[in-house]
């Protein structure tokens, strides 16, 4: 592990939260951020784009069962196109770390910026392959995205988001130009 600018000793892990986003880049949806806060160790655990989705989901659920506190937390294509993607993905954070329902320490957060972050922070960058609790969080955003664009994907079927989740693929762009954007589109993203 690197060096952090912080003594690790000086805090509780249980008050220590993990928190990062998943959904920054698609042109499509919300974007998610989970927070957790572990007690020990889980296996397997890692940045959730290393993962295989089935590995994805068996440690979703395995994170559940045994996180002392976790909060998984939205915010909108349209709360994205009135804010940007990175105050709308901190706002989605701070929303997951509230829904906690304990009062952080610290809060580490995945990535190069926290200013935005309403609890005492520091910004890791790839801080999902260094922190279980980071990690822990890295995969309940992304499993949670996940499952709302397959409900996207039903409600419609026309743009195909079971296959491309939102991301700016051939099959979407083609799909865009064939029926226009959706209310779920970002529309800031589709200039």
């Amino acid at each position: 592990m690197k060096p952090l600018a912080f003594n690790y000793l000086d805090y509780d892990m249980a008050c220590v939260a993990g928190t990062d986003e998943a959904g920054r880049g698609p042109l499509a949806g919300a974007v998610y951020a989970a927070a957790v806060i572990l007690s020990a160790p889980i296996d397997g655990l890692n940045d959730s784009k290393k993962l295989t989705a089935k590995r994805r989901e068996s440690l979703y659920d395995e994170i559940l069962a045994n996180a002392v506190a976790y909060g998984i937390a939205t915010a909108s294509a349209a709360e994205i196109d009135a804010v940007n993607i990175l105050q709308a993905s901190q706002l989605a954070m701070n929303r997951a770390i509230e829904r906690l329902g304990i009062v952080p320490e610290l809060v580490l957060v995945d990535g190069s910026f926290n200013q935005s972050i309403n609890y005492p922070s520091i910004a890791i960058i790839k801080g999902d392959g260094e922190f279980q609790c980071i990690a822990a969080a890295s995969i309940l955003a992304k499993v949670a995205r996940d499952r709302y664009m397959a409900e996207l994907a039903e409600l419609y079927p026309q743009y195909a988001f079971e296959k491309h989740k939102g991301y700016g693929t051939k099959l979407h762009y083609e799909r865009l130009r064939e029926f226009g954007p959706c209310p779920e589109h970002r529309r800031t993203f589709l200039h």
